[in-house]
């Protein structure tokens, strides 16, 4: 008998590291997946040592089953879950099953067998319409292919490309480049409603290679076969979300990661990776190219292009000579104090998006809230649709009268009356994509001769399935004249018919307690001002108009020049004089807890743990502080920043700290319901 170390999901804190060991008839190879038996279960599992040695059969369990139908994983497969485990503190065995289609973990050997039977018959009848004969690359393009090639495949290429530059394009060469040599290609977007537009290129580009998708819209059995596909070998292209930085690619040649500045591509529940951070590190092990695209890079980023860790490539014009629409900046201050819903849009907004629509053009506006009105409210005792379970408001939904909590899902029908008064005149504060739909209906009434024709994209009005996409093939087939839409619309999508874009309500990030708002808020308006002006007809006379109460604040200075690299210079001065990433490496612990002091005492007690480790004295812990909605769901929820200048001396912490943490958790003196180490985070 041979003893294996086998990887199952056991997570840190039930203190079993993520590895049990498991006897075995015969030695296998590591990577090959099993069924071991846990407890009362049978779970899938992993052969992460191959031969552990040999061991007394009495002292272990056999494997219930060796799933010999698949290949194993393979060892880069297997190094980029351990470097990922290691660096974002979670257990090898958490990590690696949970990145695994969760069909799988249903399945014994005969139905695995099955399912592959089924995939390499629908690849056989596939059918194939001719491939798509590629557009000849503009001058620039031409340029970005010629320096891509020529650069060494180990250094990661940061495509910095306004928007409308044709970076698909390129991402599409260099695509075309691996499958030429025999190498698969792995492309990334931030989120699901821009895959289906990104197939549709890929496939119209490659019929005859075989492409899949790997992302939370597919159904169990889907995914399964995508991931199966690209595991084998027999998927040419892999097209995914965040998870899909971890699908198995034997012949792996590119990874391409658009919109890399996008937040989407970080967890943040369980591993709290980062999919773009990940795939620079998997190109490295498998000597594949990463290639990391975006009009509005995130900061890290452009720092290490800046200091030379990255190959900045650059596309700074628009195809077609088209160019990238003008910046207005609305002053509020100077607009007539009106009352009411009337205020939204201010009269020179609202004359502009009139014209449009009488000379048949399209507009977005859109608000980063949905909903009708963030919060209604008493006038006369003051009540305000406060949720009973989180630190937040509970937000006005008109269309079916009800107040819902967006943290806890907690929902009732609006009341009649005050609930604390009886007033009946309670009135909605504030504004949401609902009701800026309504006013937007009522102030563009006659225009033209007809009524307007709006539509409203946001999380409420795509919830059924295929919903968002009719109405994106509504706005695309020029069924709409004004699209209003959280920031979901603002970024990817490429509208031929949109020449002016509105931001109504920016101006609350400027002066977040988050260091990263400015970066967001400048890359949310940068996105969709990208949306106008994207085709010939429309590009000359594009606008982008912007609402603030600050024109003077210097991220819209640098807006009305498009130039991202003077507002990324500001910040990052400011962020070396701060000592703030990417100058610093932060993690944030996090406890959740039914009462705060509880929460508070853990997190003291993890603060004071960490004074005597080993290298505490190369980190700094900060006093722990509730979230910014402190209580979700009946939970209070506070955390901890843990700094240091240094990447390698805040892991040499965190390795010891972690440990020390799920002792103190278990020691049963602390009431927290469950606590979290993010690397990285994203938002303080």
């Amino acid at each position: 008998m041979v003893r294996l170390q086998v990887a199952v999901d056991t997570p840190q804190h039930a203190g079993l590291g993520g590895t049990l060991d498991y006897l075995s008839e015969q030695p296998l190879s590591a990577g090959t997946l099993v069924r071991v038996p846990l407890g009362r279960r049978d779970l899938l599992g992993i052969v992460w040592s191959g031969d552990a040695g040999e061991c007394a059969e009495a002292a272990l369990k056999p494997l219930a089953a060796v799933l010999a139908e698949l290949p194993p994983l393979d060892a880069a497969w297997r190094e980029l879950v351990a470097f990922a485990s290691g660096y974002y503190q979670r257990s090898i065995g958490e990590l690696a099953l949970s990145v695994l289609p969760p069909e799988l973990h249903k399945l014994d050997g005969a139905q695995i067998a099955l399912r592959l039977r089924k995939l390499h018959k629908a690849l056989d009848e596939a059918p194939e319409a001719p491939p798509e004969h590629p557009p000849a690359p503009s001058a620039e393009q031409a340029e970005v292919l010629a320096r891509l090639e020529a650069a060494p495949a180990s250094t990661p290429v940061l495509l910095h490309g306004v928007t409308g530059s044709g970076k698909t394009e390129v991402y599409l060469h260099a695509a075309a480049r691996a499958l030429e040599a025999g190498r698969q290609a792995l492309v990334l977007v931030p989120e699901i409603n821009l895959t289906p537009q990104l197939e549709a290129r890929f496939a119209a580009r490659f019929a005859g290679r075989r492409i899949v998708s790997l992302h939370s819209g597919l159904t169990p059995a889907q995914r399964l076969r995508s991931w199966l596909a690209a595991h084998l070998g027999l998927a040419d292209l892999v097209l995914g979300t965040r998870l899909a930085v971890f699908t198995p690619m034997p012949r792996l040649g590119l990874i391409v990661v658009d919109e890399e500045h996008d937040p989407s591509y970080k967890q943040q529940e369980g591993a709290r990776y980062s999919a773009r951070d990940l795939a620079v590190y998997r190109a490295r092990l498998q000597g594949a190219r990463v290639l990391l695209g975006s009009a509005t890079p995130s900061l890290e980023s452009w720092q290490r292009a800046n200091e030379g860790r990255y190959l900045r490539l650059a596309l700074p014009s628009r195809i077609g000579g088209a160019q990238l629409p003008r910046v207005r900046l609305v002053d509020m201050n100077q607009q007539p104090k009106g009352q009411g819903a009337g205020t939204a849009l201010s009269p020179p907004l609202v004359d502009a998006i009139r014209q449009r629509v009488a000379r048949g053009e399209q507009s977005l506006v859109f608000l980063n809230r949905r909903g009708y009105a963030p919060v209604l409210h008493c006038a006369d005792c003051g009540w305000k649709s406060g949720c009973p379970h989180c630190s937040a408001w509970r937000v006005f939904h008109k269309l079916d009268r009800t107040l819902r909590c967006h943290h806890c899902g907690f929902t009732e029908r609006v009341p009649r009356a005050c609930p604390d008064c009886g007033n009946l005149d309670i009135a909605p504060i504030g504004r949401g994509t609902e009701r800026l739909e309504e006013q937007l209906a009522q102030l563009l009434a006659g225009a033209d001769g007809r009524p307007p024709r709006i539509a409203r994209i946001d999380a409420d009005s795509t919830r059924l399935k295929g919903s968002l996409e009719a109405q994106l093939g509504a706005v695309h087939a020029g069924d709409v004249d004004v699209l209003v839409g959280t920031q979901m619309v603002t970024k990817g999508h490429d509208f031929r018919r949109i020449s002016l874009v509105a931001a109504v309500n920016p101006d609350s990030a400027l002066f977040s307690s988050d260091f990263r708002a400015p970066e967001r808020l400048f890359a949310l308006l940068m996105q969709a001002g990208g949306r106008a002006g994207r085709s010939a007809e429309q590009a000359q006379g594009a606008e982008m108009w912007v609402q603030t109460w600050h024109p003077q604040h210097a991220l819209y200075a640098a807006l009305r020049q498009h130039d991202f690299a003077a507002f990324a210079e500001g910040q990052l001065k400011e962020r070396e004089s701060a000592g703030l990433p990417p100058f610093a490496h932060l993690a944030m612990l996090r406890a959740d807890a039914k009462q705060v002091e509880a929460a508070q005492a853990f997190l003291d007690a993890a603060a004071a743990l960490a004074a005597g480790l080993p290298g505490a004295q190369a980190v700094s812990v900060y006093a722990p502080v509730p979230l910014a909605v402190a209580r979700v769901a009946g939970v209070e929820r506070m955390q901890m920043l843990v700094e240091s200048p240094s990447r390698p001396a805040l892991q040499r912490f965190l390795a010891a700290w972690v440990p020390a943490l799920h002792e103190l958790r278990r020691g049963g003196g602390h009431k927290v319901l469950r606590w979290a180490i993010d690397v990285d985070p994203l938002s303080i």
